[in-house]
C-alpha cells in the first residue's frame, strides 16, 4: 500500500445484476421478496392506482434493480425514487417504501443518473432497510407502469415469493 492509497475512500462494491432476458412490455421484479398487486401497498396513492398499476415486493435485499430496459427519466433528490421509459413507450416507476420521501435521502444511494442507459437487472439504486424501519416506514418497492392508459390493461403475472428479475408484470398492447 502506497502512502497515498492510505487517503482514498474505500467506495462499497457495486451489486452484480441479475440476469434477464427482456421482453417487450413485461416489468421485471425489481427485488427479491414477497410479491402482491399494487392493491394491496398499504397506501391510499398507490393501492388506488392513481400512479398507475403493477406490484408492491416486500425486499429481503437492499439494491434495487432495473424492472426494464430503457433510459432513466426521473430521480429525485432524495433518491428513493426512479423512472424509467423503455424503448417501446412503456413508463415504469420504482418507489422505495412508504412516505420515505420524508427521509430526505438518508439510507439511499444511486448507482445511475438521469439520461443513462439501463438494461433489465442493471443495479439502480441501494437502500438501507434498517433505516426506512427506524423511521416507522413500510419498506416495501413499489413497481408501477406509470401510463397505463395507453395499454389494452396491465396483469400481474405472480404473487407471492419472487427472484429479482422475475416476469410479475405484463401490458397488453390495446
Amino acid at each position: 500500500m502506497g502512502l497515498f492509497d492510505k487517503f482514498k475512500k474505500a467506495s462499497a462494491p457495486v451489486p452484480e445484476a441479475v440476469s434477464v432476458t427482456p421482453e417487450p412490455l413485461v416489468v421485471y421484479s425489481p427485488v427479491p421478496g414477497r410479491c402482491v398487486p399494487v392493491a394491496e401497498v398499504p397506501d391510499p396513492v398507490f393501492s388506488g392506482g392513481m400512479l398507475g398499476m403493477g406490484v408492491g415486493v416486500w425486499p429481503t435485499v437492499e439494491v434495487v434493480f432495473s424492472p426494464a430496459s430503457g433510459t432513466v427519466t426521473v430521480t429525485t433528490p432524495t433518491r428513493h425514487a426512479i423512472g424509467i421509459a423503455t424503448d417501446e413507450g412503456m413508463e415504469v416507476l420504482v418507489h422505495v417504501g412508504m412516505d420515505t420521501v420524508d427521509m430526505n435521502g438518508k439510507g439511499f444511494s444511486y448507482l445511475v443518473s438521469a439520461g443513462d442507459k439501463v438494461k433489465a437487472g442493471q443495479p439502480l439504486l441501494t437502500f438501507s432497510r434498517a433505516a426506512i424501519k427506524e423511521e416507522g416506514h413500510d419498506d416495501v418497492v413499489v413497481c408501477v407502469v406509470t401510463n397505463t392508459d395507453e395499454y389494452g390493461g396491465v396483469e400481474v403475472l405472480v404473487t407471492g415469493d419472487v427472484d429479482a428479475g422475475r416476469p410479475v408484470v405484463r401490458a397488453a398492447e390495446k
